[in-house]
């Protein structure tokens, strides 16, 4: 019931014209504050499907993590074979991004990750960078998460010799990792059942901590941040059962970053682009989100200013970067 009424107050804000804001001038949420990307923002390769797109900064210059994988395959399926993560840098959050280089693709052998990369995350951990991604064995269709570490941005990367122990399989790791070290990261299964994992260290022991977070809900792509002393995750409402619509934008709040709620609006952004241009553009898929603060002196803190989400629109895709206004901005009339 909870999903329904969140749902249908949504739908009531839009069509009424409504601020979502919640009573008592609290900040104005994420949809809102959505603002138009210029064309050539974001990260494309040609000949290349691009999916996905993670951030930071590091002294001055954006760094982005992606996945690629050849035209010649295919969209989506392609990946399980021939993904690959790649390096590209820009002056500025919304690109344009240049290539770099590969930074991990399957290495061969009997290695977890020795088909695959797929799906990064790059967070950091002290003077640490840490690169989060879902790698396959050859001969194998199962997807594993683990993770990769640098004291350079620019590598070299050493990988984890074994995958963490979530199960058989498991799909999207979404870390956050805090001041002292500990670390909390959201994934799914193949179910597209939702858990939580906390370690003391990038690199100790992962237990899994609160799994099924969302009985009945299957949603994947998780990314996490903490704001206003509370956990918050954006995630892709895969059948629609928070937002009403399949594959938008759902975003949840939580106090100890094992229970969840809807937060209020539940709707964090639709597939629809809007450009600088004036125009807009209806993707016909939009995943992999991530918040991103420009301002943060350190990852995953404080008010987003970019939202990043992968997108397919008329067979080509690219990680899609977008502003969003601060939240003390009025809205426009």
């Amino acid at each position: 019931m909870w999903c329904q009424r969140i749902c249908v107050g949504l739908v009531l804000c839009g069509v009424l014209g409504l601020g979502a804001r919640g009573l008592g001038g609290e900040p104005r949420p994420i949809i809102e504050r959505l603002g138009p990307s210029p064309k050539e923002a974001g990260f494309r390769m040609e000949g290349y499907f691009v999916w996905g797109g993670s951030l930071i900064k590091v002294d001055g210059e954006y760094h982005l993590f992606a996945s690629r994988w050849p035209k010649t395959s295919s969209f989506p399926a392609g990946y399980r074979k021939h993904s690959e993560i790649v390096h590209a840098t820009a002056d500025h959050p919304l690109g344009p991004y240049r290539f770099q280089e590969v930074v991990l693709a399957g290495r061969g052998g009997d290695w977890w990750d020795g088909k695959m990369c797929h799906n990064p995350k790059i967070v950091q951990s002290g003077d640490t960078y840490v690169l989060y991604y879902i790698g396959s064995a050859r001969g194998s269709g199962l997807r594993k998460c683990g993770y990769a570490w640098s004291k350079s941005i620019d590598g070299p990367w050493r990988r984890c010799d074994q995958p963490l122990p979530f199960g058989e399989d498991h799909n999207n790791p979404g870390p956050y990792i805090h001041d002292d070290g500990r670390v909390i990261v959201a994934f799914r299964d193949r179910e597209l059942k939702s858990f939580i994992a906390t370690a003391d260290r990038f690199d100790g022991t992962y237990h899994v901590a609160a799994s099924d977070l969302f009985p009945g809900v299957r949603v994947e792509d998780f990314d996490l941040f903490r704001l206003g002393g509370k956990y918050h995750m954006v995630t892709e409402d895969n059948a629609g059962k928070f937002t009403g619509h399949e594959r938008y934008g759902a975003h949840l709040v939580s106090d100890d970053g094992l229970k969840w709620a809807p937060h209020d609006p539940v709707c964090a952004y639709t597939h629809t682009l809007t450009w600088t241009d004036g125009s807009t553009t209806e993707a016909t898929r939009r995943e992999r989100p991530e918040l991103f603060n420009a301002n943060a002196d350190r990852k995953g803190n404080g008010q987003p200013t970019h939202l990043l989400t992968a997108v397919l629109v008329d067979g080509d895709t690219w990680c899609h970067v977008q502003p969003i206004a601060p939240a003390e901005d009025q809205p426009s009339r």
